[in-house]
């Protein structure tokens, strides 16, 4: 299998003095144990991590997924503002947890000690870092936005809970809708950028260039649509390129005037069986935990549970209007079921 990630750049771009691109080897380690570091360059956080985020694909599939359409897409494909990345090391020099953030999307971080997720919003709020949120194992946000309030006197608040899916084995819906599955393509475009648009909406997400989104996902083969017997598509379900064995699944979207017909599992069935046929190891899925037909629905096709996340939003505290505003996302993602919590790839 192709590997996962590039090699590292001859010389890092330059950075930021709060976010600065790392000069310590891969070997270096610390005498604090939960000593973050900060980089805006992507090469040297993969140089870094690259091995740990692969080593748990499933667990970290957001933090893969962002990282590589970053690298095939360029670094401001979420937002003009650069993103950056956190790694932390244990004393032998071993990454143990990670964390990204692609503005104005929230912090993105892995699973991590509680003594680590109060290190990472120390060090954040040291560099003045504003955060709308945090996404991450329901655990480790929850500890984070504890950490996170304490410091700046942001009031946090628990913004969406979800749940990450593995595929088991596949079972197509029965009895199946009317119509079939293809692969959406080029006369689609103004449709799907109309449900891209509606589906952000829908979760309150942010939505950046919906053209360009769209042109992407069908660039790779990215999106699929159930189309009835005579031609009109009634819904859509993507999937994210394929990055250390594992695709996830995301958007799934069906107009609401259109709901309850089992388009929806029926086109997830088809880009779920798609993946596997590529030759993805895992396939995978988010679901908002508020929403017991999608989350029963998936388990009807195959999917098993993995692990809860969880996102917290930060607001301002009244006394200061320096934050921004909080902004929810969701996933595919992920939104997330992202679109996925932290980013919209």
């Amino acid at each position: 299998m192709p590997s996962a990630f590039p090699a590292p750049s001859a010389s890092p771009a330059p950075s930021s003095s709060a976010f600065p691109s790392s000069s310590a080897s891969p070997s270096s380690s610390s005498s604090d144990p939960y000593d973050w570091q900060l980089t805006r360059d992507l090469d040297v956080f993969l140089d870094r991590a690259g091995a740990f985020l692969a080593s748990e694909p499933a667990l970290h599939t957001v933090q893969l997924t962002v990282a590589d359409a970053l690298r095939a897409r360029g670094m401001r494909v979420y937002g003009e503002e650069a993103p950056y990345f956190a790694w932390l090391t244990d004393p032998e020099g071993a990454v143990r947890a990670t964390a990204l953030r692609t503005p104005p999307y929230p912090l993105n971080v892995t699973a991590a000690a509680p003594e680590a997720a109060d290190a990472l919003a120390g060090r954040l709020a040291e560099t003045g870092e504003v955060l709308p949120g945090v996404m991450g194992p329901s655990r480790v946000a929850a500890e984070f936005a504890a950490e996170w309030e304490r410091r700046t006197g942001a009031v946090a608040r628990l913004a969406m809970r979800q749940r990450l899916y593995r595929l088991g084995a596949l079972t197509v819906p029965e009895p199946a809708p009317p119509g079939k599955a293809r692969l959406a393509g080029g006369g689609d475009h103004e449709l799907l950028v109309r449900w891209y648009g509606e589906f952000c909406a829908d979760r309150g997400a942010p939505q950046h260039d919906p053209d360009a989104w769209v042109a992407a996902r069908l660039a790779y083969g990215g999106l699929m649509v159930w189309e009835l017997p005579d031609g009109t598509p009634v819904a859509m379900a993507g999937a994210m390129p394929e990055v250390a064995g594992q695709v996830r699944v995301a958007p799934v979207y069906t107009p609401a005037a259109l709901r309850g017909r089992g388009y929806a599992g029926a086109v997830t069935a088809e880009v779920s069986r798609a993946a596997l046929a590529k030759g993805a190891d895992e396939v995978l899925l988010f679901t908002d935990l508020a929403n017991p037909t999608s989350n029963g629905l998936y388990q009807r096709i195959g999917y098993r549970r993995v692990q809860d996340f969880a996102t917290r939003e930060f607001t301002a505290p009244a006394t200061s209007t320096a934050m921004a505003p909080a902004t929810r996302t969701s996933a595919p993602v992920a939104a997330t079921t992202p679109l996925t919590a932290t980013a919209a790839p």
